[in-house]
């Protein structure tokens, strides 16, 4: 594992990659460098992270820093990307070797990546929020000039806290829709089968935890018994039944062309973010 990473923006995504690994001590705190927007943002970060990760401003003289680290997480808003000016380190300049920059970002390309970073090695990574707990799903696209030990040096970062994924960069969008949006998809479906129950009578602290445990539950045993969602419908639905019933107002709600919908819409946003 690389012995310190830069951050060039430590909003809800970085920091989601970043305190798991801290977490689970994959990375000491000394070891992170990050660059936040505002001085009043460095504060409230102060008071969420461990004592050691060093935090500044980015009109601070002590932000060039995070440009030090061999490897280097770009997660600002897409939007602000012209902002950020390439800072080469002196210590990569003496080693000979190029710094690697992982963007978080979607709809950055690593044609627009490595013009607005010609002196690094560009990678573009989706991750979604699972990350969190070690659970998440992390998609690379490699740029140009990559070599087999600088994946691996990428691979390590991400490796502890996510399932890897490689894709054509073309491919990153549909993976970002899915993955990376597909858990407030999720959240929606379970707070309204909770509502359900609650409007059937159940009480909210019941319902909420049956919600929960019915998705994990289901999406276990799909996993666990190589279940296509289909073959799980049909294996619960009988004649007449209940559950027939409440598939049918699924069916005249739009359910499935909704989450079709979102999806497509989420990864035609991604295309064209700015």
């Amino acid at each position: 594992m690389t012995k310190s990473i830069g951050i060039i923006g430590f909003g809800k995504i970085a920091q989601a990659v970043i305190l798991p690994l801290i977490e689970r001590d994959f990375f000491k705190p000394e070891n992170i460098v990050a660059i936040v927007g505002s001085e009043k943002n460095v504060l409230n970060l102060r008071s969420k992270f461990p004592k050691g990760l060093r935090l500044f401003c980015s009109n601070d003289s002590q932000s060039v820093i995070a440009w030090d680290a061999p490897i280097k997480i770009l997660s600002v808003k897409p939007q602000q990307i012209c902002e950020i000016k390439e800072q080469e380190s002196k210590i990569i300049e003496k080693s000979g070797s190029r710094a690697i920059l992982i963007s978080l970002l979607p709809g950055i390309n690593l044609a627009k990546l490595q013009r607005k970073f010609p002196n690094h090695i560009c990678v573009r990574a989706i991750v979604n929020t699972p990350i969190l707990i070690g659970k998440g799903l992390t998609c690379f696209s490699w740029g140009e000039g990559i070599q087999e030990n600088h994946k691996s040096l990428v691979r390590n970062i991400f490796e502890p806290i996510s399932e890897l994924f490689e894709l054509p960069e073309k491919n990153l969008d549909s993976f970002l829709a899915l993955t990376s949006s597909g858990p407030a998809y999720v959240a929606m479906i379970a707070e309204s089968l909770s509502d359900g129950a609650v409007a059937s009578g159940l009480s909210r602290e019941l319902s909420d935890y049956l919600s929960l445990q019915t998705l994990q539950s289901s999406a276990q045993l799909m996993k666990e018994r190589k279940l296509h969602p289909g073959q799980l419908k049909n294996l619960i639905t009988s004649p007449a039944g209940t559950t027939i019933e409440g598939l049918r107002h699924l069916e005249m709600s739009g359910l499935r062309s909704a989450l079709i919908e979102a999806v497509v819409a989420a990864a035609e946003r991604s295309r064209n973010m700015i």
